[in-house]
């Protein structure tokens, strides 16, 4: 909204954004970070859960009075006092012993809660020697703050995570990805509470030693650890993103550790590596990010793999997702894309009985469904997201696929995204555990978005030495 705003005063028109009172402190971040005045008029409280008459009596109390003071006065112009009072890049920010730091970093803001890696120039040197680009080099500017995301910047952050130093090309990919505007990285710190998965594809996930069996997504392997705790760290110093300022999730999620993909059992089963839907091809070196605001394991996915093991995987799908079907009928239509991870062995059991990584997807789209009746009060009666939807009238429209209204019968099962390529498949996990994973998507708030890792020229022969 705040955006909108600041579109409309460039073009010389007044506004007066309205937020609810638990936003005020993230407009007046969003604002400063904008660089000019957005003036607001606050609503108290929140309006979904106040009745008519308290809403009314709020609006003319306390609304109504800033949103015309708003549009008849002139904002003073924004400044964003903590930017100006921000060190160089290269500035000595502190000296003392590592106590002494990670007080310091944590006081100004710049840590997790967790101890940091001093980002000592000898440290920060050492990742930069893995890359071929410029310490400057402009890689984009992240919203909500508009900083400008460097390779320099990459370092020092991948420094205080823990990173080393040839965790740098994958460091820089994920900047990369995280700068694309197709990914949305100023929807962060939205109330649902998101976070990132990083998905790591290709011989790189050996080179670096990432764990992508037993326990794959559980901190204890340095590469999937320290890099997903870089994502974080580099949202909060660079994008801006501070819990009770521009992060507002409710409750939030915190890091997560990468999912590294299991190349052998792709290649054993004839499957395609997940690179492949992001457009790449098999055996590349990738990384591909999501949001998703959490997901829950299917445990003993057992029996006839057609007759039973689908049908329980298709199952938890449905089960996963809820207010996420905005993404499929409201804003950004057609961009809900579930994620599943599957061990090798239901990958290998599937492979087996002649069931592709695409016919899985297939399953997925033709049976993770709900009816009609409950995606319609998920998304308006429930939620109020979209008010009195009728799943037939935006078919009408041409707004949704067909397959949204096939009959008038209120219990018809709908599917929950546009097409089968709309369904993730990762494999990773216990290699001998039959369970599986579905994550629930946070749609254009994070959306899938995937870079080709650059590797420096030399990269084989140091790797081969580092391992020594």
């Amino acid at each position: 909204m705040l955006r909108a705003s600041a579109v409309c005063e460039l073009a010389g028109f007044p506004t007066s954004s309205l937020v609810c009172e638990g936003f005020v402190q993230q407009a007046k971040a969003v604002s400063m970070g904008l660089g000019m005045p957005l003036p607001v008029a606050h609503f108290p409280g929140h309006v979904a859960v106040q009745n008519a008459e308290l809403l009314k009596r709020n609006i003319l109390a306390v609304t109504l009075g800033e949103i015309i003071s708003n549009l008849t006065s002139t904002p003073a112009i924004a400044r964003s006092s903590a930017k100006a009072s921000e060190p160089g890049p290269r500035d000595i920010v502190f000296e003392g012993g590592y106590d002494a730091v990670n007080a310091y970093f944590y006081k100004q803001g710049w840590s997790d809660g967790l101890p940091i890696v001093p980002p000592t120039r000898e440290k920060i040197d050492a990742l930069l020697a893995y890359t071929d680009r410029d310490p400057d080099e402009n890689i984009g500017t992240l919203l909500p703050e508009k900083r400008t995301a460097t390779v320099w910047s990459v370092a020092v952050n991948g420094v205080m995570a823990g990173c080393r130093p040839e965790y740098m090309p994958l460091l820089l990919a994920m900047v990369q990805a995280m700068a694309d505007p197709a990914y949305g990285v100023e929807h962060s710190g939205a109330t649902p509470g998101g976070d990132t998965l990083i998905v790591v594809t290709g011989p790189i996930v050996r080179d670096l030693g990432f764990n992508f069996t037993q326990g794959a997504m559980r901190d204890g392997f340095m590469p999937n650890t320290a890099i997903g705790r870089f994502w974080r760290l580099y949202l909060r110093n660079v994008a801006g993103f501070r819990l009770h300022e521009n992060d507002k999730g409710t409750f939030g999620n915190t890091w997560r550790v990468i999912v590294a993909e299991n190349a052998e059992c792709l290649r054993a089963t004839g499957w395609d590596s997940y690179c492949v839907d992001m457009g790449h091809a098999n055996g590349d070196n990738t990384v591909t990010i999501a949001n998703y605001t959490g997901g829950n394991v299917v445990a003993t996915v057992s029996g006839d793999p057609r007759q039973q093991m689908l049908p329980y995987i298709a199952d938890a799908v449905a089960r996963q997702i809820s207010w996420q079907l905005g993404f499929t009928v409201g804003a950004g239509r057609g961009k809900l894309h579930p994620l599943v991870l599957l061990t090798p062995i239901l990958a290998e059991t599937f492979a087996q009985a002649g069931i592709s990584r695409q016919d899985v997807k297939q399953y997925l789209f033709e049976h993770a469904r709900i009816s009609a009746r409950h995606f319609e009060r998920i998304m308006g009666y429930w939620s109020g997201l979209i008010p009195e939807l009728s799943l037939a009238a935006k078919v009408k429209a041409g707004e949704i696929p067909a397959v949204f209204h096939a009959s008038d019968d209120p219990d018809r099962l709908v599917p929950l995204a546009w097409k089968p390529d709309d369904f993730g498949i990762v494999v990773t996990g216990d290699p001998l555990r039959n369970n599986a994973y579905v994550f629930a998507p946070s749609g254009l708030r994070g959306y899938r978005t995937s870079k080709k890792i650059k590797l420096p020229a030399d990269w084989q022969s140091r790797i081969e030495r580092d391992r020594q």
